[in-house]
């Protein structure tokens, strides 16, 4: 999966808010439980809702590049009852003015008997996590910015 997002902010608002992994973790749904290892290490405990109920899973985080104001990439391996994740995701902002492109790309796996649901199950509610939390982030975003500008 991989598309833009335009947001309407500087992009150094964008980036603290996109590299700060307690920001990141309050946008994600979900999320029951986190905590920061170090600067290139977290865990969230999540429930991720999976129609009837959810799928609570352990995920570990670890940022792998990052080029700062530009470019981060992040990989994060979950486990959970029925349930392995791989996911790698990466963003790359641009300026335009007071504004910034984030071009975005997640390449998520998952295996074991949630994983084979298949992804004609598990695409739809893949599409609706990520939409919900690029809304979450336009919206802290704007929050940023606005307590920026005082």
């Amino acid at each position: 999966m991989s598309g833009t997002k335009e947001l309407d902010a500087p992009r150094e608002i964008v980036w603290d808010v996109i590299n700060d992994p307690e920001q990141m973790a309050s946008l994600m749904p979900g999320v029951e439980e986190f905590e920061v290892q170090d600067d290139k290490h977290w865990r969230a405990k999540v429930k991720v809702p999976l129609g009837l109920g959810g799928l609570k899973m352990t995920i570990d985080f670890e940022k792998l590049e990052e080029r700062p104001l530009e470019f981060a990439s992040l990989n994060a391996k979950g486990k959970g009852v029925g349930a392995l994740m791989n996911m790698t995701t990466s963003f790359t902002l641009s300026e335009d003015g007071d504004k910034t492109s984030m071009d975005w790309s997640a390449d998520v796996k998952i295996a074991g008997p949630v994983g084979s649901m298949g992804q004609r199950v598990l695409q739809p509610i893949v599409n609706q996590q990520v939409g919900g939390v690029l809304d979450a982030l336009e919206a802290k975003v704007a929050e940023k910015k606005a307590a920026a500008q005082g």
